[in-house]
């Protein structure tokens, strides 16, 4: 209990509460004829004039009921309050209008808009109130509890939309934190592969270029290429951000495409690719998946892996899943905590994603081997 009444105290109030709008005004321009009409043609009153203040007062405060829901509960019930002590010690009779069950949308809006002490506060304010009320013009036992479970409905209906709220806020906040992180995973698979190579024709050329010119002309050509191709994934990303509505047309890298990837190496390790089973039923998302996965594989030997001259692609296509292996022969000493960084976060979070299993680490020999497994059908398999 003590939990949760810090809870609720330290609970802030709900973010972008609306402005005043015309229909609260319209809402007010009825009320105030009516609480005066009322106290008017009403001669069951006995105190006409205080009733009419009381309700005009408490008709006022749903101006401010959800900028300042405190202050339009404490204005408004403490008002009635003090006009059931008056009733009580001097009158013997009730002093209010039908016109202030209007407050009902003042017991509403604290619960949906109010701050946790704002509430604690209010719903203190409330209940005195109420007992005033009930001590004022008493007329049994069931009547109090009625008039209680009223004015306290509003109460819980407030709190009960401010949580279904809260509850699609966190789940959109849940949402756009999953697209940053795939977000983050394309952008590091993907620029991190081609500027590793721009890096590594840079280098050749530039150890080439006053011996072998033509050589270095090659590798300026490479850089180019793959500049290019930086450049063209980076716009379809942007693209797809600024149109989110629009479907996203352009193809899908898939397993075939991983042999383009030992292509792309014409520098560093030689990179060969294999091939073996069946991959024609595949879903897009899984060869999509083992084409980024087998990429940032291969980006991280590339960089990581001192010595290698060779870089083993495998992908077996099997009957329930997709196996893809890749292992690199460089020293073992390079097999470190050097590649635990975001890219291998990143690969076991796109294996996982899709319901299946990633491993990387020191290979039984040499090197580093990455290991990534992944249901044909995807995580609904």
């Amino acid at each position: 209990m003590s939990t949760a009444a810090r809870s609720l105290w330290a609970e802030p109030r709900a973010p972008a509460p609306p402005a005043r709008v015309w229909r609260d005004w319209a809402l007010v321009a009825v009320l105030v004829p009516t609480a005066v009409l009322e106290g008017l043609l009403r001669e069951d009153l006995t105190w006409p004039a205080v009733a009419v203040v009381l309700a005009l007062v408490a008709v006022v405060t749903l101006l401010w009921r959800r900028t300042r829901p405190l202050l339009a509960v404490a204005v408004a019930f403490g008002s009635f309050t003090a006009g059931a002590v008056a009733a009580l010690v001097w009158a013997g009779e009730p002093v209010g209008l039908d016109t202030s069950i209007c407050v009902l949308l003042l017991v509403y809006a604290l619960f949906r808009w109010g701050a946790g002490r704002e509430i604690a506060i209010g719903l203190a304010i409330i209940l005195a109130a109420c007992v005033a009320g009930i001590a004022a013009d008493f007329t049994g036992v069931l009547d109090a509890v009625i008039g209680v479970v009223f004015l306290l409905f509003p109460a819980a209906l407030g709190a009960s939309v401010r949580d279904r709220v809260s509850a699609r806020h966190r789940e959109i906040d849940q949402i756009k934190l999953r697209e940053r992180q795939q977000l983050a995973r394309e952008l590091h698979d993907t620029v991190a592969h081609h500027v590793s190579a721009i890096a590594i024709q840079a280098q050749a050329g530039r150890t080439v270029a006053a011996g072998r010119p033509d050589a270095a002309v090659r590798a300026l050509e490479v850089i180019e290429e793959a500049a290019s191709r930086t450049l063209d994934e980076m716009r379809t990303m942007v693209g797809v951000l600024r149109d989110g509505d629009e479907p996203d047309r352009a193809p899908q890298r898939g397993v075939a495409d991983i042999e383009r990837l030992a292509r792309d190496a014409a520098h560093g390790p030689r990179v060969e690719v294999e091939l073996s089973g069946e991959f024609a039923a595949l879903r897009p998302a899984v060869g999509a998946a083992m084409y980024r996965l087998a990429q940032e594989a291969i980006t991280n030997a590339t960089q990581h892996a001192r010595h290698a001259t060779r870089i083993d692609v495998r992908v077996d296509g099997e009957d329930d899943c997709v196996r893809l292996t890749v292992r690199d022969d460089g020293d073992a000493g390079s097999a470190d905590g050097s590649r635990s960084g975001y890219g291998l976060v990143g690969m076991a979070e796109r294996a996982a994603l899709l319901g299946g299993s990633f491993e990387a680490g020191p290979g039984p020999g040499r090197g580093w081997t990455v290991s990534a497994v992944v249901p044909r059908a995807g995580a609904g398999s």
